[in-house]
């Protein structure tokens, strides 16, 4: 069985809800049923995660019959780094990395890994923190007539 690093449902469904709201005109507010079934993600799943959005401080959201979800802030300003960690918290490739550094897992000063791992990590956050979400807008989403997209389910390892 192959096992891959992966990134959680959470994390995807996240930056979909948050390009999709990149791609639409600015000022304009969506349902968050109409994001759900555009961007295939399960509604309640989606409520939650749009409400970590709100509380991140990147999504705002209007309520009532017209309401729905808008970017905060426009999406040159919002980067793939900012969603991931306001819907997972910061990212660590390996428990070594976090906080408690190099002595979480025990092996230190053996350990020839470390810097393999720190430097996979740095590179990825860099790439993630310089993608911002104006750059993964979609132009189908900025069209009047909207069809759900078909995005491929991810499979879960068992």
């Amino acid at each position: 069985m192959q096992h891959t690093l992966q990134i959680s449902r959470k994390i995807d469904y996240g930056l979909r809800a948050a390009i999709y709201l990149a791609s639409v005109a600015q000022g304009s507010v969506v349902p968050f049923r109409e994001v759900a079934k555009l961007m295939n993600i399960p509604q309640d799943f989606l409520a939650k995660i749009l409400k970590t959005l709100v509380d991140a401080g990147l999504v705002s959201s209007v309520r009532g019959a017209r309401g729905g979800y808008a970017l905060a802030r426009p999406p040159a300003e919002i980067s793939f780094l900012d969603v991931i960690e306001a819907v997972e918290g910061p990212i660590q490739v390996n428990v070594c990395l976090a906080e408690e550094g190099r002595d979480a897992c025990g092996l230190s000063p053996a350990c020839t890994m470390y810097a393999i791992w720190k430097e996979g990590q740095d590179r990825m956050i860099e790439v993630y923190r310089a993608t911002r979400l104006d750059r993964l807008a979609m132009k189908s989403a900025q069209e009047p007539s909207l069809q759900p997209l078909h995005l491929p389910e991810t499979p879960r390892p068992a």
